[in-house]
């Protein structure tokens, strides 16, 4: 007998899409092993950056979003539109290069957490992780696989999971989250740098306002500079998406924080640097079940982000070269399309077989998208408060003034990373 939901409940899930993804995505291997380092390293000190950051990301891609559902392209054929081409042609090359760095850190990530949880077949499984999403993408079309990828946000709950196997003081939490205790040095810029990078994250811009340009297609609704009478409605369901999607993604990264302050800075343990170290190290501390959550965590978030990190590159470079896009299309309509795709996923998959440190990989991909998130920001504002061309629909007072405090936010600790 099939259980009937209740039509709030469906009101409530139909509501959910981009933006939840988008923001469950942000959480990848790449992101724990950032978290899991400002834990270790400066235990709830960190806690502060992720409250800060909430209302700044959920500017930025509310503001991402706003654009693809008003014109019905990506953030790259808009952002054609109203800059040079060639700052737009730097904008997606950077972009990719990012991408590809972050898939194949993520990659090696997901294959040592399943070494870890069976013990062997670290390589094997990265392939198989990698091939596997490849095909999904590939495959199975958008409206099938967006429904894979909203059950793989299920496995972030594994962080909060794992909170249960520890004593946490949560008057000295809720201290040190409004009050931290923390000397400005050129470390601690880093890794603020690094949660910025991996919060705020330049494939999340482009990721989101596909997605919602995808959306539109299948429903036939048509772009809303076309259809202005649509856009209350469809505006409030961005805006309630996205704040939804941030929120849940900001939640997760403030339990990875607190998780390693209060096991991996407590016995002492201060450098780590990866994902799956953070999870070997929670091993004698919090118990088995808990490392066990960790290490399979990383595993199904992995899988969440890979797709958004090679689908976000695929569709700001085929947006800015004119080819026929979209994950709803079969293989032989976008062939350029899905080859990007798999060239990202191919170029990240080599980092397997280079000699590169994986240990730091992770958590210089994401300070490498702190500083690449700046100039990315900039355009994004700029296409978002041009009236020329987005006419009644470009960016209200409240999200130029968040868009542009994210954006001065970025850029203002990247400075000081490199200043100090």
């Amino acid at each position: 007998m099939s259980i009937e939901r209740d039509p709030g409940e469906k009101a409530f899930l139909k509501r959910l899409g981009p933006g939840l993804i988008t923001g469950a995505a942000d959480d990848d291997p790449s992101g724990i092993a950032t978290y899991s380092q400002a834990g270790a390293q400066f235990g709830v000190n960190m806690l502060w950056t992720v409250v800060l950051t909430f209302p700044l990301m959920a500017a930025i891609q509310a503001i991402c979003a706003r654009i693809g559902r008003v014109t019905g392209e990506g953030l790259a054929s808009n952002m054609a539109h109203v800059l040079p081409r060639w700052q737009v042609h730097g904008i997606v090359f950077l972009l990719f290069i990012a991408n590809t760095v972050n898939i194949g850190a993520d990659i090696v990530a997901m294959g040592a957490a399943a070494r870890l949880v069976l013990g062997w077949g670290e390589t094997l499984f990265a392939i198989l992780f990698a091939a596997g999403s490849l095909a999904l993408q590939v495959f199975v079309p958008y409206h099938l696989y967006v429904h894979v990828l909203k059950w793989l946000t299920l496995a972030l709950f594994a962080y909060v999971g794992v909170l249960f196997f520890v004593q946490i003081d949560w008057g000295s939490v809720i201290l040190a989250t409004v009050w931290p205790q923390i000397s400005w040095t050129r470390e601690t810029f880093t890794v603020v740098v690094a949660i910025l990078g991996t919060t705020i994250s330049p494939y999340l811009f482009f990721w989101q306002s596909a997605q919602e340009v995808e959306d539109e297609k299948l429903e036939g609704a048509g772009p809303l500079r076309d259809h202005p009478e649509a856009a209350p409605p469809e505006l409030s369901r961005i805006g309630f998406d996205t704040y939804v999607g941030m929120a849940f993604s900001n939640l997760i990264a403030f339990f990875i924080i607190l998780t390693t302050a209060v096991t991996l800075n407590r016995a002492g343990i201060t450098d780590i640097s990866t994902s799956a170290e953070a999870a070997e190290a929670l091993r004698p501390i919090a118990g088995e079940l808990a490392f066990l959550l960790f290490s399979l965590g990383i595993i199904g978030t992995g899988l969440l982000a890979l797709p958004v990190l090679a689908g976000s590159a695929a569709y700001a470079v085929a947006e800015l070269r004119g080819w026929s896009l979209g994950l709803e299309k079969a293989p032989q309509e976008a062939r350029g399309f899905y080859g990007v795709i798999a060239l990202a996923m191919g170029l990240g998959l080599l980092m397997l077989f280079l000699p590169i440190d994986p240990i730091k990989a992770l958590f210089w991909s994401a300070v490498l998208n702190g500083v690449i998130a700046v100039p990315l920001m900039i355009a994004t504002m700029i296409v978002a408060s041009n009236r020329k061309h987005l006419g009644e629909f470009a960016a209200p007072p409240r999200l130029k003034v968040m868009g542009w405090l994210a954006t001065a936010v970025m850029a203002a600790a990247a400075l000081a990373m490199f200043l100090l």
